[in-house]
C-alpha cells in the first residue's frame, strides 16, 4: 500500500512539472486579514492581449465637438457590442419558437451484418445483411396555445432586448456629454484662472512701481505679491482637475486616457434654449418614449405570454408521426442460395397526449408566472413615478440653471466694469490698493461663477434631455 501510494504521488508531481494539472492543490487564503500570494498560470497573462480590443486614435491637433466624440464612442464602448450580442441572441430565440409550427423531418439510415448458427439436432449457419433507410415526420396539429404564447413570450423578450440596445446608447451619449461638460468646465475654470493671474501680476506690477517712487508701502507690495503666488497655486490646480477630467472622458468613451485631444473652448458652445413645454408635456413625452421603460412593457408582454404557456399544460396536445421506409435484405443459409428483399414500410399515427396528474406542478407553474406577472407590473408602475419624479427634478434644475447664468452674465460684467474702474483710480492715485485687490478677487469670482453657470446650464439641459430620452443638445449629427 505504502508502494501504491508512493508511485502515485511520483507520478502527480511529473503531472504538475509538465503542467498538466495547474491548478491541482491550490487553497483558498488561510485568513480574511493578509492577502494572499496566488500562483498566476502563465496563460492568464498570454490571454490578457487577446481580451483588450484596439481603440481609436484622436488626432491631437484637431478641435472635437461633442458630436464627434460621442461617435467614437458609439463605436469603441463595449457596453454597445454587449447588448447588441444579446439582442441577436433574442432574435434566434424568436426563430426557435416560430419553428414549432412547422413539422420535423428526419433521415435516418444505417447498415448492419449479423451472423448467428443454431446447433440443434444438426448444424445451422446464417448470414444477413440490411441496408433500412427512413423518413420520419413529426407535427404538433393541436396544444392549445402553448406554441403561440412561447412566440409571443420570444417576440416580447426580442422587443426588450431592442430597446435595452437603445438605452444603451441613450446612456452612452448622456455619459460622454456629462464628462464633456465636466472638461468643459474645468477649462473655463483655467481659462478664468489665468485672466486672475494676468490681473494679479498687473496689479503686482503697479504696487511695486509706486513702491519704486514712493507711493506705495512695503506691506501692499508684499500682499500684492502674495496674491500672484495664490493665483498661480490656484491656476496649478485647476490644471490638475482639468487632466483628470480628460481622462474620464476618455475612459467615458472606451479610450486609454492616456490618449491626447482637444476639445472646443465653452464660449463657443451654444447654449440650450429656454424651455417653453410645460412639466406635464415633459412628463407625457418622457413615458411615451423612454427606452428603458418601454423596455419594462415589453418584459410585462413577455409575462404573459409565459402565462398563457403555463395554462396551455393544462390541455392535451394531440401530435402526427409517421414514416416511410426502404429496406434492402441479404440472407443466406450454409449451402442454400442467397436470398434477396426489398421492404417499403410504413406507417401513420395521431396521438392525443393528457397529464392527468402530475403532484401539482402545472398549478405552482401556472402561480409562478403569475407572480412574474404581477411583479413586472408593480416594477412598471414603479419606474413610471421615479421618472416623473426625475423629469420634475430635472425641469426644475433647468429653469434654476437659467436665471443662474443670467444672473452670472451680468455679474462678470458688472465687476469687470468695477475692476477696470478700480484700476484706473488707483494709478491715479483716487482709490487705494485695498480697493484694487477687492475688485479683482471679485472679478476672479465673477469670472468662476459665469463658467460654472454656463457649463452648468448646459449640463442640466443635457440631463433633462436625458430624462426625457430626447436627443441631447450638440450631441448628435
Amino acid at each position: 500500500m505504502a508502494r501504491f501510494e508512493t508511485l502515485i504521488r511520483a507520478r502527480m508531481l511529473i503531472l504538475l512539472h509538465l503542467g498538466v494539472l495547474p491548478f491541482y492543490g491550490q487553497k483558498a487564503p488561510p485568513s480574511p486579514d493578509k492577502a494572499w500570494p496566488v500562483s498566476t498560470d502563465p496563460r492568464f497573462k498570454a490571454e490578457t492581449p487577446k481580451i483588450s480590443t484596439p481603440s481609436p486614435t484622436l488626432d491631437s491637433s484637431q478641435v472635437y465637438t461633442l458630436a464627434e466624440l460621442v461617435d467614437v464612442a458609439e463605436r469603441t464602448n463595449p457596453d454597445t457590442r454587449v447588448v447588441w450580442e444579446r439582442a441577436k441572441a433574442k432574435a434566434a430565440a424568436v426563430g426557435i419558437a416560430n419553428s414549432a409550427l412547422f413539422p420535423t423531418i428526419a433521415a435516418m439510415a444505417s447498415a448492419s451484418i449479423n451472423q448467428y448458427s443454431l446447433f440443434f439436432g444438426k448444424f445451422y449457419h446464417e448470414d444477413t445483411t440490411l441496408f433500412p433507410a427512413t423518413l420520419n415526420l413529426s407535427y404538433t396539429v393541436l396544444d392549445f396555445g402553448a406554441r403561440g404564447a412561447r412566440i409571443d413570450a420570444a417576440k416580447a423578450n426580442l422587443l426588450a432586448a431592442d430597446f435595452a440596445f437603445n438605452d444603451t446608447h441613450r446612456r452612452i451619449i448622456f455619459n460622454v456629454a456629462e464628462a464633456y461638460y465636466q472638461l468643459l468646465e474645468a477649462q473655463g475654470q483655467e481659462d478664468a484662472a489665468q485672466a486672475t493671474l494676468k490681473d494679479a501680476q498687473t496689479v503686482q506690477d503697479a504696487i511695486e512701481a509706486k513702491l519704486t517712487n514712493g507711493f506705495a508701502t512695503l506691506p501692499d507690495t508684499l500682499e500684492a505679491r502674495a496674491a500672484t503666488a495664490q493665483a498661480r497655486y490656484e491656476l496649478a490646480s485647476i490644471r490638475g482637475l482639468e487632466e483628470s477630467a480628460r481622462g474620464a472622458l476618455a475612459t467615458a468613451m472606451g479610450v486609454s486616457p492616456a490618449v491626447t485631444f482637444r476639445i472646443e473652448d465653452v464660449t463657443k458652445v451654444p447654449i440650450a434654449e429656454s424651455i417653453e413645454d410645460p412639466v406635464q408635456t415633459v412628463m407625457e413625452r418622457a413615458l411615451a418614449q423612454r427606452p428603458d421603460l418601454l423596455a419594462q412593457v415589453a418584459q410585462l408582454r413577455a409575462t404573459e405570454g409565459e402565462v398563457q404557456r403555463a395554462r396551455s399544460a393544462n390541455y392535451p396536445t394531440l401530435s402526427f408521426s409517421g414514416y416511410w421506409g426502404h429496406t434492402n435484405g441479404l440472407g443466406q443459409q450454409r449451402f442454400d442460395v442467397p436470398a434477396r428483399s426489398a421492404i417499403y414500410p410504413y406507417q401513420a399515427q395521431l396521438s392525443l397526449s393528457w397529464t392527468i396528474f402530475d403532484g401539482g406542478a402545472r398549478h405552482n407553474e401556472i402561480a409562478r408566472t403569475e407572480s412574474e406577472r404581477r411583479a413586472a407590473q408593480s416594477q412598471l408602475v414603479s419606474s413610471r413615478n421615479e421618472i416623473e419624479n426625475e423629469i420634475w427634478a430635472s425641469y426644475t434644475n433647468l429653469k434654476t440653471a437659467q436665471e443662474q447664468q443670467e444672473a452670472a452674465d451680468a455679474l462678470l460684467q458688472a465687476a469687470d466694469q468695477s475692476y477696470a474702474a478700480a484700476m484706473r483710480s488707483f494709478q491715479a492715485g483716487v482709490r487705494t490698493f485695498i480697493d484694487v485687490t477687492t475688485a479683482q478677487r471679485d472679478l476672479a469670482r465673477a469670472r468662476a461663477a459665469q463658467v460654472i453657470a454656463r457649463v452648468h446650464l448646459l449640463s442640466t439641459a443635457a440631463d433633462l434631455a436625458f430624462r426625457t430620452a430626447d436627443p441631447i443638445p450638440g450631441a448628435q449629427h
